[in-house]
């Protein structure tokens, strides 16, 4: 499995170089090449699937060499896949239709929750409390029944061979608060103690209310990072607020969000869930 989202971001950015490599305007490589100057915009932010004769078209125009022209087509005709979640994207909720985009071929992914348990690790029941008490912020064709089985796809990564490491960060208020009914939490949490103890690629941390961290960089909300095995693809990080999810690929910008919530240096991280501490 690879990625079609961060495909298409890996597309873009081997776009803009060549054309800035030929000192290239977008204007005039859309009147030598005859491609719509909104497509172009659109191929260079990442917001379509690309037309593999559009590309070729601009491959050929700056006489790419063999090697560089097999590498970039093999990369558009990868962002073209559909994956699993694309079917029932409406179905299942397209915040969680985007999660499973960037699961897709990641080879490490880092999380921190400052409020719900991993979608990775939840139950069932957990999960479809979630998705009744959030039903407003769906779409209509959402169902609950969807989200369930996308889930489950969802969590099957973490167990495919060649599958990622999972690091995940839990805020101690995740745990205090409940998001579900008590028999639920209590199910969830038993669930995480067997998963940090049982499963030797996945990493479960708490952090603690009291847990001191240095220069008092509070982290503001949580946060998704996905790593790929193909060096030249994106650090992705997805930034969870309110409505939506948004989404860095830019390296500067998702440095510097990964450097403000990873918390390298707080004192106070719980290294497994103590069931006689934080279960209900």
């Amino acid at each position: 499995m690879i990625s079609p989202y961060v495909r298409r971001r890996r597309l873009a950015t081997e776009l803009v170089r060549l054309r800035e490599e030929h000192g290239y305007s977008a204007e005039r490589l859309c009147k030598e090449t005859r491609i719509a100057k909104q497509k172009l915009s659109r191929l260079e932010n990442a917001r379509v699937r690309p037309d593999q004769d559009e590309i070729m078209r601009i491959l050929d125009h700056f006489r790419v060499d063999e090697q560089r022209w097999a590498e970039i087509m093999a990369i558009a005709r990868e962002s073209q896949e559909n994956g699993w979640w694309e079917k029932f994207r409406v179905e299942m909720g397209p915040r969680q239709a985007l999660y499973a985009d960037l699961e897709a071929g990641a080879e490490h992914i880092a999380e921190y929750h400052i409020t719900l348990l991993p979608g990775l690790l939840q139950i069932p029941a957990y999960t479809e409390v979630r998705a009744v008490a959030d039903r407003a912020a769906y779409p209509r064709r959402f169902t609950v029944e969807r989200a369930l089985e996308a889930r489950a796809a969802r969590q099957r990564v973490l167990d495919r061979p060649g599958g990622p490491t999972y690091e995940v960060i839990i805020d101690e208020l995740a745990i205090r608060r409940h998001a579900a009914p008590p028999e639920v939490v209590r199910a969830q949490l038993d669930h995480l103690i067997y998963v940090g103890h049982e499963k030797q690629k996945t990493t479960i941390q708490v952090l603690r209310l009291t847990a001191r961290i240095a220069g008092n960089a509070v982290p503001r909300s949580s946060y998704f990072s996905y790593r790929y095995p193909d060096p030249s693809d994106p650090v992705v990080v997805a930034v969870d607020t309110i409505t939506s999810d948004f989404v860095l690929t830019d390296p500067d910008e998702a440095a510097n969000c990964l450097s403000r919530t990873v918390l390298p240096s707080a004192t106070g991280y719980g290294q497994l869930l103590l069931a006689c501490n934080l279960a209900p």
